[in-house]
């Protein structure tokens, strides 16, 4: 069977509040470049990508071609505008895709850290799954609280063997994340209670379709406070150190 083409859609939609900034997380600088760049080398390098779209925060996609231009990534085929939430980001990638059917694999442009065998894996996995998501194990117990008398109490604490923390890339075959993602902006509720992640979207909208794990990292961080901006800076300057060909300097 022909192998079907991969895209990496980096969505990269969102502003840095969080983190204290009214300009985009994902131009932070760290380790040398943005973070962008480092999220974007990771899908550039990885042999099993073909083709990379990149949804960037609106007003700010010039920025982002020039950054493309730059380094010469040669797999990113266009620079968009990203919508005003999660999943409009998401729905405006899925359209510029076509209709040709083919694997995607969503990425959170804020996890600059994406290791190269967990990209390798995704893609293995959706040779024979139409929908996968990324997670680990969680190392903390979780609990499930509701309003009481005074503040917040305790509702119920899950099994921790069953729980996992979800990262990205999330991926799916086209035609599969593209049906759910249909049917959700057909339902008149969608809008008032849409899930965080596409993974949600088709849980919710095509509960048939099984949804296969992929083992995560612990390296695959998310930059979302100010302390993950250490961390990772950090993580990537190691990084470099054990392998220099893996982070060049900008220009080079």
């Amino acid at each position: 069977m022909q192998r079907l083409r991969t895209v990496g859609a980096i969505l990269a939609g969102g502003v840095g509040q969080r983190v204290g900034l009214n300009t985009p997380k994902q131009l932070i600088r760290i380790a040398g470049r943005t973070i962008l760049e480092h999220t974007i080398a990771v899908f550039e390098a990885a042999p099993e990508v073909d083709e990379i779209l990149v949804l960037m925060a609106p007003g700010f996609t010039a920025e982002a071609e020039a950054m493309v231009e730059r380094n010469g990534y040669r797999k990113v085929s266009r620079v968009l505008e990203g919508g005003a939430s999660r999943t409009e980001t998401t729905w405006r990638a899925l359209q510029a895709l076509g209709e040709q059917e083919c694997n995607v694999l969503l990425h959170d442009g804020a996890r600059p850290l994406l290791p190269a065998e967990v990209v390798t894996a995704c893609v293995e996995a959706l040779q024979v799954h139409s929908a996968i998501d990324v997670a680990v194990p969680t190392s903390d117990t979780i609990m499930v609280v509701e309003p009481g008398p005074g503040g917040e109490v305790v509702k119920d604490i899950p099994a921790r063997a069953r729980l996992r923390r979800v990262q990205t890339p999330q991926g799916f075959r086209l035609s599969v994340i593209r049906e759910a993602y249909e049917r959700a902006f057909a339902d008149p509720g969608f809008a008032g209670r849409a899930p965080t992640d596409d993974c949600g979207v088709v849980l919710h909208y095509m509960p048939d379709v099984p949804i296969h794990i992929v083992p995560g990292s612990e390296q695959n961080i998310k930059v979302t406070h100010p302390i993950d901006i250490a961390i990772a800076e950090k993580l990537l300057q190691l990084a470099a150190s054990q392998s220099p060909d893996n982070f060049p300097k900008p220009g080079t």
